[in-house]
């Protein structure tokens, strides 16, 4: 499955690194303390979290993540959008709950990371 594939299955609002929608997701992740996405999420995930701030890309760019989902309506500075921009990371959005989010992952067949 596609970043692609997710952004149209779930209506989700690209805000940045649009370039990179053909990347393949391997797993998801969903947390938001960047200690355990550091601990636990594996290159190609799919993060979904409320955080949208500078540190949540610096985590997903050295853990080379597939994509980040703001979840809630969080909102995502502009100097983040920039940053997702130029580090050609797919920062993706939506108004749904994180628990939302991640049952229609998985329901779409994306697994789990432990």
């Amino acid at each position: 499955m596609t970043v692609n594939e997710i952004v149209r299955a779930l209506n989700l609002q690209v805000i940045a690194g649009a370039g990179t929608l053909n990347r393949e997701i391997t797993g998801g992740y969903s947390a938001d303390l960047l200690s355990c996405v550091m601990a636990r999420a594996k290159a190609g995930n799919v993060w979904v979290t409320l955080q949208a701030h500078p540190n949540v890309l610096a985590v997903a760019v050295l853990l080379e993540l597939a994509a980040v989902i703001v979840s809630e309506g969080a909102p995502i500075p502009d100097e983040v959008k920039a940053k997702a921009d130029a580090e050609n990371l797919a920062l993706l959005a939506t108004p749904h709950t994180t628990f939302w989010v991640v049952s229609e992952l998985a329901r779409l067949g994306v697994q789990a990371q432990e």
